[in-house]
């Protein structure tokens, strides 16, 4: 379980755009998981034994200068955008550097939604790309720490040093951060955490950053159809969100090694993970509600685990003083890289649209398993045309589906990291299929990964 799972809708969006990225995945699905816990918090909470609690997961990624932070918020932000509809244009903000301005936030939001149709919205994705600098400043204002872990609680939190007393309850704030390993290990101090204040933010050591061969091309546009569904699942009343029976001997495993964990560790280090157990229920809640479930089944709780697992992990080398972890990117296979072609020009690429971005030749790409060649001619004095396609790829013929048909056939699939690497050769090859000369416009990006 030591490599995270990418899961659901949000994982397979990001492992769609992974190939067209310089950075590492597990940052963009992280602030992607992030986006969307903020925007269902104001209606989905997560219950174990009785209580109920929000499903607010705030992350940190740790990475020095240049090595992918932002590729990686840019790119959850093209993955989540269409699916959730304005909120991240509307509840997204930063330089929250006190208490009070935190309050401040929350209420002016809760006031200008007050007489709206759908009523109170104290939802608020805080967004700090340069974390450092304020957490310089925060450390001049005592109540800060205070105030942030009643948002992360989804207590209620108060400002009584204004004119007019602010009160906000239920708030739904969620944090996403950018800062270096040595800012982290110099500003995030120990007593803080130890307090409860920074161990509600799960951090993440990115890898190094990956030398794409062509930079010239753009990402691919993510089919948000699923998420949208979701979104307008989870957001339509309160839910709230329960652990399965055939889950429930997973997640007392997952308490024990919360436990045990924090026993053996050192303070300085176990202070950081005190709450494993209560982010890996929360994290397991979102991936439920992406799938429009109440219910938590042993499959997305230890996808969740894998997930909390790798931030103890990252924590645990942050506070050793250890620096962006030297990781190798797998290299993609040139069957990988002619499949990538072919699903950006939506299934159906000709040779000057592949050949030069590949670095191969013709009768390579040719004898490659799982690539289909065919020769078009345009007229009968046209000049003929190679094109590839991908085999069993009939959708300028096929039947629209409804967003609920495709949910229930892609329903508790897992995607991992190490998907991309080379498939072992198809002992037949595939049946030539003969398409017709006209970009398909309303193929899925999603069949692919299926």
């Amino acid at each position: 379980m030591s490599t995270p799972v990418l899961y659901g809708p949000i994982g397979r969006a990001v492992r769609k755009i992974t190939p067209f990225l310089e950075t590492d995945p597990l940052g963009v699905y992280v602030a992607a998981l992030s986006m969307w816990s903020a925007a269902i918090g104001g209606t989905v909470k997560v219950s174990s034994r009785g209580s109920s609690r929000p499903v607010l997961v705030w992350s940190a990624l740790c990475a020095g200068t240049g090595r992918g932070k932002g590729t990686a918020l840019r790119a959850a932000i093209q993955v989540m955008d269409g699916s959730l509809g304005r909120f991240l244009a509307t509840h997204t903000t930063s330089g929250i550097t006190s208490g009070a301005s935190l309050v401040n936030h929350l209420w002016e939001q809760q006031e200008a939604t007050a007489e709206t149709e759908h009523g109170r919205d104290v939802r608020a994705l805080v967004v700090e790309e340069e974390w450092t600098e304020v957490l310089k400043r925060v450390k001049r204002d005592p109540s800060f720490t205070t105030k942030l872990r009643a948002a992360w609680d989804g207590a209620t939190v108060r400002n009584t040093t204004k004119d007019e007393a602010q009160e906000v309850r239920d708030p739904a704030m969620v944090l996403h951060s950018h800062i270096t390993p040595s800012d982290w290990a110099k500003y995030v101090g120990e007593s803080e955490a130890a307090g409860g204040s920074y161990n509600r933010i799960l951090p993440f050591l990115l890898g190094s950053v990956p030398m794409l061969d062509d930079d010239r091309i753009s990402l691919p546009k993510v089919d948000g159809s699923e998420l949208s569904d979701a979104y307008g699942w989870a957001t339509a009343r309160p839910r709230v969100i329960t652990l399965s029976e055939d889950s429930r001997p997973l997640w007392r495993i997952v308490r024990r090694y919360a436990r045990i964990l924090g026993e053996t560790l050192p303070e300085a280090q176990s202070v950081f993970i005190e709450r494993t157990a209560e982010q890996t229920l929360r994290v397991a809640a979102c991936l439920a509600a992406s799938e429009c479930s109440e219910t938590i089944t042993e499959e997305m709780l230890s996808a969740a685990f894998t997930l909390v697992r790798r931030s103890v992990q990252d924590a645990v080398r942050i506070t050793r003083g250890a620096s962006t972890p030297k990781m190798k990117r797998q290299p993609l296979s040139l069957t990988e890289k002619v499949r990538a072609r072919i699903e950006l020009h939506g299934g159906r690429a000709t040779s000057s649209q592949v050949l030069p971005y590949v670095g191969a030749t013709a009768e390579e790409v040719k004898a490659l398993p799982g690539i289909v060649v065919t020769v078009e001619r345009s007229g009968k004095t046209g000049r003929p045309a190679t094109v590839f396609t991908l085999p069993g790829d009939s959708s300028s013929d096929a039947v629209p589906q409804p967003a609920s048909a495709e949910r229930e056939a892609n329903r508790a699939t897992v995607v991992r990291l190490d998907t991309y690497r080379p498939a072992p050769k198809q002992s037949k090859e595939p049946v030539p299929v003969k398409r017709p000369a006209v970009p398909v416009l309303d193929s899925n990006p999603f069949r692919a990964l299926l």
